[in-house]
């Protein structure tokens, strides 16, 4: 295929014009001389001909793009290509069953309040269905917590008291009339400061949408609502939705206060990890969940791409965007996860799927195998990683070894994520009000988004189409195996699987040598996370790392 072949490239490539800077130098209009800079970026070259020949399309298409940018365009707009992780003749199953979580029925409710709040939901459902315990007194103990712990942690953006103790009340006066929602009724949560509620600030976490409000509730917010749950405030995230700096500071890990939370969850895993909240909601793209879950010792879930609604959250990437639960359990995230899910009209990327979670149903049912190159030395595995596989053998599994293999360059496909990205905030780069952004190195936004608006439309599309193949590998390695274990960051499985929208669980699998806390990822098919529920209860009813609490927050 010849050069001339490649001519679409330039159509986002030539875009580094409209900057009207190249190596310092300013231009007036498109010449043979910039568009010979424009090839260079792109690894592509052209005779003096071409380049003449193209300088009257290339005005034209200027002249669109500006067109285009006369018109201000909400984040929350999505394209009209709408991302779809199902591989061909896949079809998740749709006959939803009643789910049996098998819950305790009797529980005893601790004398100290501190006790009290490092309770999963598994354990407090039954103490206010019971009334042992009112959503009032909960919510008190947990508003107590944020007041007395956030600013240490640096974890919270907005304190929603009033209404939070309003809808606690309402949630006592329905039990005492016999009305019980279900296992989330009366239990306080937290959210990501990426999702709107009426009557908030939603700031992103970033200094220019500090002060933002935005005029409706994201989905997942009303159905917790609808559930129960008693929303208490929003969390902090890094800008944007990369890493802990968020324009207050910096989110701390309440294992090591000299240590940031990870992102870009890291507000809902800190307050989690500190006993602040028992469940909040996080998002993520590319480790935002696992990745904070991990470095604060507490259990997250990524549910399949298109399994939640993302109606009213912030969108960094309309691909590869995903919203899940940050608690202490697995169970406690499939309690979470059996109400936010489900198809929303408000978003055109949800999927009709079933979430058959059945507490009762024998875990022996589960095949399940490991990447096997991830827990060899050479992988620098870690003793911890490896006990996990001795305790599921001794569950009674006999674990098959997995190679995940892939045709294609997954790397480069992260392509994908940059440009997206760019478009999300293509104002803020444009208007230079990425300047506002406290994180200004080589690897923050500011300069990846920049960055990204020299990526060719063409090159988007062939990773698109590499992404399309990869789906097809991955479901294939699910074909006789409904549970695969894998070191959380060996490899690049995570970004594999965020690619292709599979599931995963992060679970705490014990500590390193600097006191740190360390997890374990399992997988599973799309849209069978009550696999993944049903594995790590297994695991974790035989362990007792999710029970551990960080020392200063132990009071």
């Amino acid at each position: 295929m010849n050069k001339k072949q490649f001519f679409p490239i330039l159509v986002l490539s030539a875009s580094f014009l409209i900057f009207g800077f190249f190596a310092g130098k300013s231009y007036e209009g498109i010449s043979a001389e910039s568009i010979g800079w424009a090839g260079n970026l792109i690894g592509l070259q052209f005779s003096n001909a071409e380049k003449d020949s193209m300088i009257s399309t290339l005005e034209n298409q200027k002249a669109n793009y500006e067109k285009m940018r006369a018109y201000s365009i909400e984040n929350e707009v999505a394209p009209s290509l709408v991302f779809n992780p199902l591989p061909h003749r896949f079809f998740p199953l749709q006959e939803q069953k009643e789910i049996h979580w098998d819950l305790p029925e009797l529980v005893s409710l601790p004398e100290n309040d501190k006790d009290i709040a490092f309770m999963g939901i598994a354990e407090l459902a039954p103490l206010i269905k019971s009334q042992k315990l009112t959503s009032e007194r909960l919510t008190r103990i947990y508003l107590q917590r944020i007041k007395t712990f956030s600013d240490t942690l640096q974890c919270l953006i907005t304190l929603m008291e009033p209404s939070a103790l309003e809808k606690a009340k309402a949630m006592d006066i329905e039990i005492k009339a016999g009305r019980y929602r279900g296992p989330l009724h009366g239990i306080p949560y937290g959210i990501k400061d990426l999702f709107a509620v009426k009557n908030t600030k939603t700031t992103w976490g970033a200094m220019p949408y500090k002060n933002q409000e935005i005029n409706e509730t994201a989905t997942i917010v009303g159905k917790l609502d609808e559930a129960g749950a008693v929303l208490l405030g929003k969390f902090t995230l890094g800008a944007l939705a990369m890493g802990d700096v968020w324009y207050g500071g910096v989110t701390k890990n309440p294992w090591n206060l000299e240590q940031g939370s990870s992102g870009s969850s890291a507000g809902s895993a800190s307050a989690v990890s500190a006993g602040l909240i028992p469940f909040a909601i996080g998002t993520e793209t590319y480790g935002s969940i696992v990745s904070p879950s991990t470095r604060n010792g507490v259990t997250g879930l990524r549910p399949t791409f298109g399994r939640v609604s993302r109606h009213g959250a912030m969108a960094l990437s309309w691909s590869m965007d995903k919203i899940g639960p940050i608690s202490r359990s697995a169970l406690d995230n499939g309690m979470v996860l059996s109400v936010i899910q489900g198809v929303d009209s408000k978003d055109k990327s949800t999927i009709p799927a079933a979430f058959n979670y059945d507490g009762k149903e024998s875990i022996k049912v589960l095949r399940v195998g490991y990447f096997s190159e991830y827990f060899k030395p050479e992988a620098n595995v870690t003793p911890n990683d490896l006990a996990v596989l001795e305790i599921i053998r001794e569950l009674g599994f006999e674990l098959e070894e997995i190679k995940l293999e892939t045709s294609v360059d997954v790397g480069s496909m992260i392509i994908m994520l940059m440009a997206e990205g760019a478009a999300a905030f293509d104002e803020l780069t444009r208007l230079d009000l990425d300047d506002q952004l406290v994180a200004q190195h080589k690897g923050a936004w500011p300069n990846l988004f920049r960055a990204a608006r020299f990526i060719p439309a063409v090159e988007y599309i062939q990773a698109s189409r590499y992404r399309s193949q990869l789906i097809e590998e991955v479901h294939h390695l699910f074909k006789d195996y409904d549970v695969i274990i894998t070191p959380s960051f060996s490899g690049n499985q995570l970004l594999i699987t965020n690619l292709t929208g599979h599931p995963a669980l992060c679970l705490p699998n014990g500590f390193n040598e600097n006191g740190s806390p360390t997890s374990i990822t399992f997988l599973a098919n799309l849209f069978e996370e009550e696999k993944l529920i049903m594995l790590g209860k297994a695991y974790q009813d035989a362990t007792e790392w999710q029970q551990k609490r960080p020392p200063l927050f132990d009071r």
